[in-house]
C-alpha cells in the first residue's frame, strides 16, 4: 500500500529512541521529511538524522523539543516550517516519565507538585505542541496529528495518579480536536500502547515482570516499538481518510 507519505512534512518528538525512533525511520523509509525531536541527546539525534537521510534519501534535522521547555516547541515547530515551507504531521511521541519510588505512593501521601508537574508536562506540553502545529496544517488543509499515549489512561496503574491522570486528559483533548479539525481536512488520533519492550524499558522493569505480562497476552508476544510505529504510519498517512477521534491500542489484545 502506498501510504502517500512522500514528501510530507513531520515533526516527531521523541525521536531518538524507542516509540520515536521507530516512528522516524518509518515515516522515512515512506519518504517522509523528518524532524528529529529531542530533549538532550543531541549527539543521538544529529545521528539519527544523518541516518535517515543516507538510509531514505529523505530531508532530516534535529531539532530540540523539551516537554517542560515552551520555547523549544515553538523553535521545533518553526524549524519545520523554515526548513520545508510548512508542517503536515505531528507524532507526540515525548514522554515525562514519573520518577519511580522503591514502592508506589498511595494516593493520599502522593506530592501535590510531582502531580502538577506531571500534569504540566505530559499534557499542557502536548496541549502547546499541537497547537502551534494546527496553524500550519490549516492553513494548508491536510494535516494529521498522532498522540501517544498508554493502555495505563484507562487501566490505571497504582501509585501513578498523575502520569494515567494526563495520559487521560489527552485522550479527551484529541476527541475535542477531532471534531474541530476535521472540517479543515486534519484527522486527529491517540495510540495507546501496552507496557512495551523498549532499551529503557529493559532497565525499568524485571525480567520476571515482563515474562508475567508476556504470558497474560493473547499473543503470547510483547509489544515492540515496531508495532506501534506501523499503526502511526498509517493513522498519519493519506492512506487514513477518515479515521479521527480514535483511541487505537496496541497491546497484543491485552485487557
Amino acid at each position: 500500500m502506498d501510504l502517500g507519505l512522500a514528501r510530507r512534512r513531520a515533526l516527531v518528538t521523541g525521536a531518538t529512541g524507542g516509540i520515536g525512533g521507530a516512528v522516524a525511520e518509518t515515516l522515512a523509509a515512506e519518504g517522509c521529511h523528518v524532524a528529529v525531536g529531542y530533549a538532550s541527546a543531541r549527539d543521538e539525534a544529529e545521528a539519527m538524522a544523518g541516518h535517515l537521510r543516507a538510509a531514505h534519501d529523505v530531508e532530516a534535522l534535529a531539532v530540540r523539543y523539551d516537554l517542560d521547555d515552551e520555547a523549544t516547541m515553538a523553535s521545533a515547530v518553526d524549524a519545520c516550517a523554515t526548513a520545508w515551507g510548512g508542517l503536515d504531521v505531528l507524532v507526540n511521541a515525548a514522554v515525562r516519565w514519573p520518577e519511580r519510588p522503591s514502592r508506589a505512593p498511595s494516593f493520599e501521601t502522593e506530592d501535590p507538585e510531582a502531580w502538577r508537574a506531571t500534569l504540566r508536562s505530559v499534557l499542557e506540553g502536548v496541549f502547546r505542541t499541537t497547537q502551534l502545529a494546527v496553524a500550519h496544517m490549516r492553513a494548508a488543509g491536510w494535516g494529521r496529528i498522532v498522540t501517544v499515549s498508554s493502555t495505563m489512561a484507562r487501566d490505571g496503574q497504582p501509585g501513578a495518579a498523575g502520569y494515567t491522570a494526563a495520559k487521560a486528559g489527552l485522550e479527551g483533548l484529541h476527541a475535542t480536536l477531532a471534531k474541530e479539525l476535521g472540517p479543515n481536512g486534519v484527522l486527529v488520533n491517540v495510540v495507546a500502547p501496552g507496557l512495551t519492550l523498549s532499551p529503557r524499558l529493559a532497565h525499568r522493569r524485571t525480567p520476571e515482570l515482563l515474562d508475567a505480562v508476556r504470558d497474560a497476552t493473547p499473543t503470547r508476544r510483547l509489544t515492540e516499538p515496531q508495532d506501534v510505529a506501523s499503526v502511526i504510519a498509517f493513522l498519519v498517512s493519506a492512506a487514513n481518510r477518515n479515521v479521527t477521534g480514535e483511541v487505537v491500542r496496541v497491546a497484543g489484545g491485552l485487557t
